[in-house]
């Protein structure tokens, strides 16, 4: 290409509900803790910082059907990480997609010209700190809202309530998988309403002086992040205790594939 126009080259993202998931940069950090046995050996290796692949790991355990990683939180000196054979696999498929994609984009390329462009697409970002992805068990109500039960698996399930627009428009009914978008500032630790309430036990805190991050380990290998204020009850709990998550239906969105 000329040095006036845009490099071009394939990069495969996996997506779900229209939300970018998956992309090269998590499919190497998966390979590095399966390389190394260490969330924050691979987070070296990586250029992250041990929070950031700590998260990267969370996120992707959040967002499949069952855990990529099992890993025990040691900090930043480490704790033993393994990847599952639920990870290995999905490692192995972005890697084969990757190259039949590449091959194609590569026979393509001499085709495309000015038209490179119209390949372009834009990924939908959210700001919503947590993402679970989920199956629908029941749709309740026939007014104008409903709600919306969701399972993560081993007993562990949400309630959302959403307008019954939003349901119909959604395509949910029983058997449909969707994802839980819930922000962290709507993620009360044992306060607030309880539509739903979430055992489980912090495994991160982040704190300065005007709020603190908190990520709370479920069950199902499921993880939730609350931002907290000073003046919350929850404020000085420290890793390793173990608290319920309280989260409002209504402070839930629902997105599909």
């Amino acid at each position: 290409m000329s040095s006036g126009e845009a490099d071009f080259s394939a990069s495969l993202i996996l997506k779900r509900g229209g939300l970018a998931r998956v992309g090269l940069e998590r499919i190497a950090l998966l390979e590095a803790v399966a390389r190394l046995g260490s969330i924050s050996a691979a987070a070296k290796e990586a250029g992250l910082s041990y929070k950031g692949a700590w998260d990267g790991v969370q996120a992707l355990n959040n967002l499949f059907d069952a855990p990529l990683v099992s890993a025990a939180p040691g900090g930043k000196s480490g704790g033993a990480a393994q990847v599952t054979p639920r990870g290995q696999a999905v490692i192995r498929a972005f890697r084969a997609a990757e190259r039949e994609i590449g091959a194609a984009f590569a026979r393509l390329e001499a085709d495309l010209s000015g038209d490179a462009e119209l390949l372009w697409s834009l990924g939908l970002r959210t700001s919503a700190r947590n993402a679970l992805r989920g199956v629908v068990t029941a749709v309740e109500g026939d007014g104008v809202t409903a709600t919306v039960t969701l399972s993560l698996g081993e007993g562990l399930s949400l309630r959302a309530s959403i307008t019954r627009r939003s349901v119909e428009d959604l395509g949910l009914e029983p058997g449909r998988p969707a994802i839980a978008l819930i922000k962290s500032s709507f993620v009360r630790i044992g306060e607030g309403d309880g539509d739903n309430r979430l055992l489980g036990e912090i495994v991160d805190r982040e704190a300065g002086e005007a709020s603190a991050e908190l990520t709370i380990a479920l069950a199902a290998g499921k993880t939730v992040t609350a931002t907290l204020k000073p003046g919350d009850a929850a404020w000085a709990l420290p890793a390793g205790a173990r608290v319920e998550a309280r989260i409002a239906a209504a402070d839930i969105i629902l997105a599909v594939d």
